[in-house]
């Protein structure tokens, strides 16, 4: 099993940012993809960002703003938020897949975006 735990969420302003961490525990071992994922009220999920072996990909709506990076050592990924809009406030979750197709899901921190 894996547990998959987000933090960094919060209330921020435009233009602001805020970094997303994703610890990761348990059996952590033929990672294929971990990402980021984000769900707005009413709205389905979506892929935010996600990161393998060959580097990062990103949404078109992040690019340029958002920074997915991994630290092995710790287990842990990131999501560095820059220059934050109204429309990026949403649910966001961490997710990992194994090479067998195994996917895990945290629970999920909120970002606002709001003056």
């Amino acid at each position: 099993q894996v547990q998959l735990v987000e933090s960094g969420g919060g209330l921020v302003q435009p233009g602001g940012s805020l970094r997303l961490s994703c610890a990761a525990s348990g059996s952590i071992s033929n990672i294929y993809v971990m990402g980021w994922y984000r769900q707005a009220p009413g709205k389905e999920r979506e892929l935010v960002a996600v990161i393998t072996s060959g580097g990062p990909n990103y949404a078109d709506s992040v690019k340029g703003r958002f920074t997915i990076s991994r630290d092995i050592a710790k287990n842990t990924m990131y999501l560095q938020m820059n220059s934050l809009k109204p429309e990026d406030t949403a649910v966001y979750y961490c997710n990992l897949v194994r090479r067998n197709s195994a996917t895990y899901w945290g629970q999920g921190t909120q970002v606002t975006v709001s003056s």
